[in-house]
């Protein structure tokens, strides 16, 4: 299903919730939702779903728009973060549930709950009832129930909030592999942000109830188009005044700018690390932290905090030790503009005066 959504626009009393939202999402994808709680996320999927009305706007499903719809005629499966299964129900029944209420055959109602069951790793489950069942196994009865009915569209409201962080992990690759398969287009609000960037195909930063930015995580980790949006994905330090930093002193050309500055611009070393030490600062290391697989270090430098991580195959620093830092690359931005801006004294470095 092709959706468009334009000019979306809901009040909830005296609070604005979603304000003028235009997207547009392809057939087959995978979109989520992700921002902070109270963001708008969840009153834009009730809105695709019938449950909430728009004050104005349109939403349209391949070329049909679907405003006055009720909800049971938009071909639509809903999947909700605290499973609602029916507790006096059976597996197979919950499965069933849909297809019964549409009235479809005996026949075809087994066909498709068998199926399910199979497709969904619940085979053998059929007669136990929700309380017999893991957290991920319920949700996974309640995907199959949202899938019965063969709907066009699936929304999914923080479906993984409710299970713990193991399970949570192993059912986003299986959704995703669920998803690819079954080849439906479906929409999930997340307010987490690995969850987001492992399972979308497209992510919609939602603030303050307005789309920040839309596009591939790694499209918007690499270029945040708003100040939000590089806060928001991602660790990161913010440095008030870009140009006291080394190689970014021309950033106060577009006025005064601020600088955000990602874990993996930053690089640290020895003076004999470096071929241009003139581009590098000094640093004291305040921190670290072990993180598995590599350090996480807060350094400071210029009285200013930074974070950036460090291989475990380098030599092991200490807090309180002195050491060299480079700055590859920020992302500034000031009232009007926001840009990628590489260390100058490295592309360009100073020339040595003999």
């Amino acid at each position: 299903m092709h959706i468009q959504v334009r000019n979306l626009d809901k009040h909830f009393g005296s609070f604005h919730a979603v304000k003028d939202v235009s997207f547009d999402i392809e057939k087959g994808h995978l979109i989520g939702l992700l921002g902070p709680s109270g963001g708008g996320k969840t009153s834009i999927l009730r809105m695709l779903a019938g449950l909430e009305s728009p004050d104005s706007g349109e939403i349209a499903f391949h070329g049909q728009v679907v405003n006055d719809i009720p909800p049971q005629e938009r071909g639509i499966g809903f999947v909700f973060q605290n499973y609602a299964l029916f507790k006096h129900m059976t597996v197979f029944d919950n499965i069933a549930f849909g297809l019964k209420v549409k009235k479809a055959p005996k026949s075809k109602i087994k066909e498709r709950v068998m199926e399910l069951v199979e497709l969904t790793g619940l085979k053998g489950f059929e007669k136990r009832y929700p309380h017999q069942l893991s957290g991920g196994q319920r949700q996974r009865v309640a995907f199959a129930r949202a899938l019965a009915p063969e709907p066009q569209l699936l929304l999914l409201d923080e479906p993984f909030a409710a299970i713990d962080a193991k399970i949570r992990q192993e059912l986003r690759s299986w959704l995703r592999e669920l998803i690819e398969r079954v080849g439906i287009t479906s929409i999930f609000v997340t307010h987490d942000q690995d969850e987001a960037i492992e399972v979308a195909d497209e992510i919609m930063i939602i603030n303050q109830g307005r789309v920040e930015q839309k596009g591939t995580p790694w499209d918007i980790y690499k270029e945040p188009k708003t100040p939000f949006v590089a806060t928001f994905i991602g660790e990161s330090t913010m440095v008030e005044e870009a140009s006291v930093l080394k190689g970014f002193d021309g950033a106060g050309s577009r006025g005064q700018a601020r600088a955000l500055i990602r874990p993996e611009y930053i690089e640290l070393g020895h003076e004999q690390d470096f071929p241009i030490l003139s581009a590098t600062e000094e640093g004291i290391v305040r921190h670290l932290h072990f993180r598995g697989s590599e350090w996480l270090v807060e350094v400071e430098v210029k009285g200013r905090k930074l974070v950036t991580y460090r291989s475990l195959e380098k030599d092991t620093l200490q807090p309180g030790q002195e050491i060299r830092v480079l700055i590859h690359r920020a992302y500034l931005f000031n009232e009007e503009d926001s840009w990628i801006e590489e260390n100058r004294l490295k592309v360009d470095p100073m020339p040595v005066m003999i």
